[in-house]
């Protein structure tokens, strides 16, 4: 078994009563990284190896990994899928408290952690690589290049975010139903959107959409700067009008105007809710589309519109990093290269949605022309790519960014799901809370 190197120690002692995460950085560059036809998985010598890779909700990745196994028959795949991000997020907190022990070969990671783990870079493999130069979006590449060039990350997916809704349920309440019209209809702006939910819910007992929370994350990233100034400084939350005013635009609709469910997104209620007419709208990032497929199957109705609220905006975006202290090092640079390559990233579009962050990928006309029969046959490779043509914010995110918005989403969640609180004493135990983070 490879030795775990020294700086997990420090990593490990750094996180005493501060939750960091696990991704990549710090060692040779990726050999053969590999394109379409799948590496030489096993090495020049064919020799047996089992890989691990750990994801969270849906990447798109169970036929691509059969496929990677059939290319290279002496490799075995161990997956891990999480539920959500944040169970997956705590489990490499609790991996790296025990030394990097229990990481797998290859972790997958979201871009909202991303700041917490490029402070300790050599703690993971350098996946540098000319084989991999160029291909995926500068901005997308610059999130995981450490100030000294270092890619800790291969991007999977970008979140470009469209409006879901059930066609069949604004019949019912006398609503258009082409995507078209009800493009039209739900408009670019927030107020727009608020203003169709009133309508629709004045002939309908169905919520408008899922969740508060939700659509303030939606909110936050299309802000420049929300918790942090971009030299890393954090905001006090008492000072920072601009989120103050997202926390009170977003209660206001979903509590005073009644038009959430109240729902915790992941969450069993939230889950089951597809099946029951749980609410007629979601903000809807490409990744989304597989798991409203999955959470809403047999179900009919479902849709897809080519806006969005504020213009444009995108929700997450992931990472596969190899943790250098992993047995099968070189091995998973190799999967790892080949499953964010153009052509695995567009079979993982057409599997699950999560649409690519990649040059030639982006290209693609079977990304492009990909339609989705789940949600009426939707143009949802066209419509995907125009809210990311859509998207003119690239929201700093710092160390702390991950810390501080949690503190503002379960303040929300006090008082649109929980219901224990009203907007204003909820805001002033995040203030409170965020207080005793020490940040300054």
């Amino acid at each position: 078994m490879r030795n775990i190197r020294k700086p997990w120690l420090a990593l490990t002692a750094g996180i005493a009563g501060t939750a960091l995460l696990a991704g990549c950085g710090g060692g040779d560059a990726a050999e053969d990284a590999g394109s379409g036809a799948g590496g030489d998985g096993g090495g020049s010598e064919g020799e047996e190896v089992t890989l691990t890779i750990a994801t969270f909700n849906e990447f798109g990745y169970e036929e691509l990994i059969e496929e990677y196994q059939e290319l290279n028959p002496n490799v075995t795949i161990e997956h891990r899928k999480a539920a959500t991000a944040n169970e997956a997020r705590d489990n490499l907190n609790t991996r790296i408290a025990a030394g990097g022990s229990g990481l797998a070969d290859i972790e997958a990671l979201e871009v909202d952690w991303l700041a917490e783990l490029m402070q300790y870079p050599d703690n993971f493999e350098d996946l540098t690589s000319d084989e991999v130069e160029g291909r995926w979006l500068d901005w997308k590449v610059q999130q995981a290049t450490t100030e000294d060039g270092k890619l800790i990350g291969y991007g999977t997916d970008i979140g470009p975010e469209a409006v879901c809704y059930r066609a069949d349920l604004f019949e019912a309440a006398g609503l258009p139903t082409d995507r078209e019209e009800v493009a039209a209809l739900l408009g670019d702006t927030w107020e727009s959107y608020f203003e169709a939910g009133k309508q629709f819910q004045a002939a309908s007992d169905v919520p408008w959409f899922d969740s508060a929370g939700a659509n303030y994350q939606a909110m936050v990233n299309q802000l420049e700067a929300a918790y942090e100034e971009t030299d890393g400084t954090p905001i006090p939350l008492e000072e920072n009008d601009q989120v103050k005013d997202l926390y009170e635009t977003v209660l206001a609709a979903s509590v005073d105007d009644g038009l959430s469910a109240g729902l915790a997104q992941w969450s069993e209620d939230w889950t089951n809710s597809f099946q029951t007419d749980g609410f007629a709208t979601m903000l809807c990032p490409g990744w989304m589309l597989g798991v409203i497929e999955g959470n809403a199957a047999g179900v009919t109705g479902w849709d897809i519109a080519d806006t969005f609220p504020g213009g444009g905006g995108n929700w997450g975006g992931s990472f596969l990093t190899v943790p250098s202290a992993g047995e099968n090092i070189e091995e998973a640079k190799k999967l790892a290269a080949w499953l964010t390559a153009p052509e695995q990233q567009v079979k993982a579009f057409q599997a699950k949605g999560t649409f690519p962050s990649q040059v030639e990928a982006l290209e693609s006309a079977e990304l492009t022309g990909a339609t989705n029969e789940f949600f009426n046959g939707a143009p949802t490779g066209e419509i995907l790519a125009n809210r990311a043509a859509a998207v003119d914010v690239a929201p700093f995110k710092g160390a702390n960014y991950f810390t501080i918005h949690t503190t503002v989403a379960d303040a929300i969640t006090r008082v649109d799901v929980d219901k224990t609180d009203d907007a204003a004493s909820s805001w002033e135990k995040a203030i409170q809370a965020y207080n005793e983070l020490g940040l300054g």
